[in-house]
């Protein structure tokens, strides 16, 4: 039976969150690319099965002008949605495995190149159950590289960003935080031991914001101002579990919030005060967390485990 979308028009404060429906035996992380849609309290409105994606979809997130965008990065496929729930047509920005995005006040776009290298570093008895892509014509998956483009798909530059591969040795630019001047990008190889800082304006590597030490056993995973400025960092410390950090622009901790068990992965922006959306993508449980009381104030399940993969919040 196909699958039939049932996405609505977008109202303000609807929630959108990107979770595949895994139901590919060969490949715990392909199948039908699914974006769900909630309303302001986490109640299901909707579904968008997405269009020439074949893996995880995700990276979401709001431009200006209310599209929403996605990524699969392993189809090397950008998605874009009308604010009537329809998918647009399809823009090849580049053969890469992009999967992050930040809207620059001039109206480009940055792309984060989410792979690196052609290494996969695994635990011994572990397996990836996934095959990575390479780039056309060569033995790489990608060089985690910041592109800037316009948005109809003009590459204005490409920017050397020096990446760690993290603790797989694949992850490149999963991550990245435009700061509020336009003229530096903060990034991170998810599962690495640092937040980077790249100056767009010399087209320089600076001083990490963050660097974390090895007999530390801390990883980091996300980021991501608030629309408020406020700068956010989750992080996995070993066994002590997971963390998100409200760090000053010059990597000090101000708040840190302790997060309800391992697996959250995800942040997304909200329109309401003190909230962030939130994301398990071990268990697909989303919600709503209050940096004001530090509580977790509503919930819900997208229903398929190891798949949540971005995040947005409508704001009208």
């Amino acid at each position: 039976m196909a699958n039939v979308s049932t996405m609505q028009p977008f109202a303000r404060g609807d929630i959108f969150a990107g979770s595949t429906l895994l139901n590919r035996k060969d490949d715990d992380h392909a199948g039908d690319g699914r974006i769900i849609q909630y309303d302001s309290n986490l109640k299901q409105k909707g579904v968008l099965w997405t269009e020439g994606t074949t893996h995880l979809v995700g990276g979401l997130a709001f431009a200006p002008d209310r599209t929403l965008w996605a990524f699969d990065s392993n189809s090397h496929t950008v998605i874009r949605v009308s604010p009537e729930g329809k998918q647009l047509p399809r823009i090849r920005f580049a053969d890469r495995a992009f999967s992050n995005i930040n809207f620059a006040a001039d109206g480009s776009i940055y792309l984060g190149e989410h792979l690196v290298g052609n290494t996969v570093r695994l635990r011994p008895g572990s397996t990836l159950g996934t095959t990575l892509p390479k780039l056309p014509g060569t033995d790489r998956f990608g060089d985690g590289h910041l592109y800037q483009f316009t948005q109809d798909g003009k590459l204005l530059k490409e920017f050397a960003t020096p990446v760690h591969g993290g603790m797989p040795g694949f992850l490149g630019l999963t991550g990245a935080a435009l700061r509020a001047d336009g003229k530096t990008m903060l990034y991170l190889s998810e599962l690495s031991d640092s937040i980077r800082v790249y100056d767009l304006v010399n087209d320089r590597p600076l001083p990490n914001l963050v660097s974390y030490p090895p007999e530390s056993g801390t990883m980091v995973i996300s980021i991501m101002y608030m629309p408020d400025g406020r700068l956010l960092h989750v992080r996995a410390k070993g066994r002590e579990g997971f963390f998100m950090d409200q760090l000053s622009e010059t990597g000090e901790v101000i708040r840190s919030y302790t997060l309800p068990g391992p697996g959250w992965a995800n942040m997304g922006k909200s329109i309401e005060k003190d909230i962030v959306l939130i994301g398990n993508f071990f268990s697909g449980q989303l919600g709503k967390f209050n940096l004001a009381s530090g509580e977790m104030v509503a919930t819900a399940d997208t229903g398929t485990q190891r798949s949540l993969a971005g995040l947005a919040q409508f704001p009208g």
